[in-house]
């Protein structure tokens, strides 16, 4: 069984504290165009599972970035917070609101959208967009 903790962070200025039950300890960097735009450059997060708890929620700040997922803000100071699969209610929030050093940097996901311009060093289970919506696609 994978390897969880209860965490707890803040965005930049403290007005959104995020809860975690379940943080599962291995780091993740997302490569897809969204991400990238979005975050100025990978997505590197954690996987929480649905148990997050969201406090302050007059700051938070939600859009739907596809028909599947939405993203998370802090309407005050900008900070990236989370990636929300609606259907199954799962959650990757960002690996830096919850200052864990104990993290394994393991997997990339949609590295066939990765830009020439970064690489990293560590050795990675990486998976293309069609890997990714293959493995994640509803089972009918």
């Amino acid at each position: 069984m994978e390897k969880t903790k209860s965490v707890s962070g803040t965005c930049v200025c403290g007005k959104v504290n995020v809860k975690a039950s379940a943080m599962k300890t291995h780091l993740g960097a997302c490569h897809c165009s969204t991400c990238r735009k979005w975050s100025a450059g990978p997505f590197l997060s954690v996987e929480c599972g649905t148990d997050v708890t969201i406090e302050s929620k007059e700051y938070l700040k939600v859009f739907d970035s596809s028909a599947w997922a939405e993203r998370g803000f802090c309407g005050n100071c900008g900070t990236n917070l989370f990636y929300h699969l609606k259907e199954a209610d799962m959650y990757s929030v960002s690996a830096e609101l919850f200052n864990e050093s104990e993290l394994e940097f393991d997997h990339q996901v949609f590295i066939d959208e990765k830009p020439n311009y970064y690489s990293f060093s560590n050795k990675t289970k990486d998976m293309t967009g069609a890997e990714v919506f293959a493995a994640h696609a509803p089972k009918e």
